[in-house]
């Protein structure tokens, strides 16, 4: 029993894996704010071309 609550204790202790952790979420913040930033970069880059297609028409 004593070496389980060694290995909890160890484990609990650890904080390698809570690095594994934040870069995970920063990756996953960086994806989201990259997707903003090109959604909007779509939307205004489809606006500006429609208007050159139908000022050329």
């Amino acid at each position: 029993m004593s070496k389980l609550i060694n290995n909890i204790s160890a484990f609990m202790k650890d904080e390698e894996g809570l690095t594994v952790v934040e870069y995970v979420v920063g990756a996953g913040l960086l994806v989201v704010a990259l997707a903003a930033v090109f959604a909007n970069f779509g939307t205004t880059l489809q606006g500006e071309l429609d208007s050159v297609f139908t000022a050329s028409s």
